[in-house]
């Protein structure tokens, strides 16, 4: 593989469905607490637990997914235990970058190129992509 330009992460707003996940269900196991029954008490004992899993394996999946651009290449690479990787050439190819008003105001984007579809892209990293289409 060439030299990296750039590798970034995905922006940390991909951590807002997991986390949100996360705290929704570490609500419902705080309030089974309040519940006078030992059986809901349990039961929130295993949302809470739950909700950690969440929260962990959204955080990892974050961390094992890297973006690195070479000076022709777009390369995603994500997974833990299986490790997998995905590019496109950067010379030729389309890009299309999509902008929604929140992504515009914390600074992420989707990239398609081609077949492959990244969402959460960081700002740096789509400036970089549409610096290298105009050169």
């Amino acid at each position: 593989m060439e030299a990296p330009l750039l590798e970034a992460h995905r922006h940390g707003i991909a951590l807002a469905r997991p986390l949100l996940r996360a705290l929704v269900l570490a609500l419902a196991g705080a309030a089974c607490f309040l519940a006078p029954w030992a059986a809901a008490a349990a039961a929130g004992a295993v949302l809470l637990a739950l909700a950690a899993v969440v929260a962990v394996l959204g955080v990892a999946r974050w961390d094992r997914t890297h973006l690195v651009v070479t000076g022709s290449t777009l390369v995603v690479e994500h997974g833990f235990l299986r490790r997998r990787s995905a590019s496109v050439s950067l010379n030729g190819t389309v890009f299309e970058v999509e902008r929604p008003l929140l992504g515009r105001i914390l600074g992420y984007a989707t990239v398609v190129a081609g077949e492959l579809e990244i969402d959460c892209v960081p700002r740096r990293l789509t400036r970089l992509l549409q610096d290298r289409k105009l050169h």
